[in-house]
């Protein structure tokens, strides 16, 4: 099978750290090429304890290229240890030490053995910053480069947003590169850890690529990916949750591109899942549905958890009984629809979650407004999580909160940005923003190794990825609702154009569709009037 990605080689931007055994150290900086040669200008040189921390300038996908000239005397091979990091403080910590560091998933500590006018590869995994050390106490080693070997897919950004406020923009483009990063083999939850088709976390994933990259073969290859490998009554991922967002997805993509004969051959694992969905439900519109889960930040609150659970059993039989009216399958269709109404007489309680507010606001469960006053909007941002962030958007624009959405997008993911961020993370939580380090510097006395320091659950300390797809919401969630793009019938064939600006001036941006791009802008007057040029392609019809 043919690698769909390409390799490009970067030379480091920046050197963070260099121990006094390290010479020349900014040489590396120069870009000299990954070919061994007799002569080079100015080396880094190595010597017993150099070491040498180098800054890529933004989150990568892939490894190092180590291009060596000559050694000490006759030695003609030396070992150095590598550290990759998402920031400058992982690449500096010890597998098991303080901050929790690991090789899971992509190993980014080992050791490695280069030799004299050789050139050696290392590693696959997320990273922004790596620390060389040579290992050996009797040789001095001559570096010519050090250069990254970022592999991704060459895609085309045929989605785009700008508007009156450049954080937003930033905001926007960093969203989308997080998901573009996370574009390898199959779509990733993460390219540092979760190098794992999680598709529960990919909803926001696809959004964002329908947003920006428009129909790519990877997103029905994961969806296809996932299902074979999990045979019914299997549970994606093992949590009924992610067989919802399965199907949520499925709907999400016809409606996107239209392509029947993709959702065809989803019939026969489309009509065993739905069974398996209803079977879960009780008369009363309850469930027992096992391993509730719908993300880790309201693990901790159960009640909250099965209100949202209930809302995704909703929002999945009601698209899924959409999806069998496509197919003609109208005994599904009867069955879904009555499981529909056994679900409405259950109204629970969101439990204070933001989560399950969310979700119970856009399955129509609950009241957008009052989610949005009672419960999404109490405490501003404090309770926003990376992945669910998304719900808590939609269900604000439901209420008519245009103005909320764009504030909490400015503060919770503007600081990560303010932390030196290039891609979003796996969680993220206000209050670590009282005397953070950024993440692109050593902590200096008196701060804190924000990226150490926190995490719970299955991302503590530097466990935690610094590259999630699943934090991408904003860059989908301003397309759809301040740019006003709404896809009304499967294909694009019809799309309404809605913008809703808050507090800005001015928006425009580029939206893909199966027929061309949509081209859009908007512009408020003083009056507070917006006025829109609007640029279709051939086969789309707006409204």
């Amino acid at each position: 099978m043919r690698d769909p990605r390409v390799r490009e080689y970067l030379n480091p931007v920046r050197v963070v750290w260099a121990t006094e055994q390290a010479d020349n150290v900014e040489g590396l900086l120069r870009g000299h090429g990954g070919q061994a040669s007799f002569h080079a200008d100015s080396p880094c040189v190595l010597r017993s304890g150099g070491s040498v921390l180098l800054d890529y300038g933004k989150e990568l996908n892939g490894g190092v290229q180590i291009t060596c000239l000559y050694m000490e005397g006759d030695q003609k091979n030396a070992k150095l240890r590598v550290r990759f990091g998402e920031s400058a403080m992982e690449a500096m910590s010890e597998v098991g030490g303080p901050g929790g560091a690991t090789n899971d998933h992509a190993v980014r500590d080992q050791l490695v053995d280069v030799s004299f006018l050789g050139t050696t590869e290392i590693g696959m995994t997320g990273f922004r910053f790596v620390r060389i050390d040579l290992m050996d106490t009797n040789v001095a080693v001559q570096l010519k480069s050090v250069r990254a070997v970022f592999v991704y897919r060459d895609l085309e950004y045929k989605g785009s947003f700008a508007s009156s406020d450049p954080l937003l923009d930033q905001i926007w483009m960093t969203g989308a590169y997080t998901v573009h990063l996370n574009m390898q083999e199959y779509l990733f939850d993460g390219v540092k850890r979760d190098r794992l088709v999680w598709i529960g976390d990919l909803h926001p994933e696809t959004s964002t690529v329908q947003a920006v990259f428009g129909e790519q073969e990877i997103v029905p290859a994961s969806l296809d990916f996932i299902r074979d490998d999990t045979a019914l009554p299997g549970w994606m991922n093992t949590f009924p949750s992610y067989s919802l967002w399965w199907i949520i997805i499925q709907y999400d993509w016809y409606r996107q591109h239209g392509n029947l004969a993709y959702l065809q051959e989803q019939t026969t694992y489309l009509r065993g899942l739905l069974a398996q969905i209803i079977a879960e439900i009780r008369e009363d519109g309850t469930n027992d549905a096992p391993n509730p889960f719908l993300d880790w930040p309201s693990h901790d609150n159960p009640a909250g958890v099965r209100a949202g659970l209930h809302a995704l059993f909703y929002l999945a039989l009601d698209r899924g009984a959409k999806l069998c009216e496509i197919l003609e399958l109208t005994p599904e269709v009867a069955a879904c629809e009555a499981a529909l109404a056994k679900l409405r007489l259950h109204r629970p309680d969101p439990a204070g979650s933001k989560q399950a507010a969310a979700l119970l606001a856009l399955a129509g469960l609950m009241d957008a407004a009052e989610a949005n006053r009672d419960v999404i909007a109490v405490g501003g941002s404090q309770g926003v999580s990376t992945f669910y962030g998304y719900y808590m958007l939609e269900a604000r624009a439901d209420a008519g909160d245009i103005q909320g959405a764009l504030d909490c997008i400015r503060e919770y993911w503007g600081a990560m940005l303010a932390l030196g961020a290039t891609t979003f993370w796996e969680d993220f939580d206000l209050a670590w923003m009282e005397d953070a380090a950024r993440i692109d510097e050593l902590t200096p006395e008196g701060k804190i190794d924000v990226h150490g320091a926190y995490g719970r659950f299955c991302y503590i300390g530097y466990r935690h990825s610094l590259c999630h797809g699943w934090a991408s919401g904003p860059t989908a969630w301003l397309s759809r609702h301040v740019l006003g793009v709404e896809v009304v019938e499967p294909g694009c064939a019809v799309v309404r154009i809605r913008p809703q600006l808050g507090d800005l001036a001015w928006v425009e941006g580029t939206y893909p569709t199966p027929h061309g791009i949509l081209r859009v802008r908007h512009e408020k007057g003083e009056d507070g009037k917006i006025v829109s040029e609007i640029s279709a392609p051939p086969g789309v019809r707006v409204i």
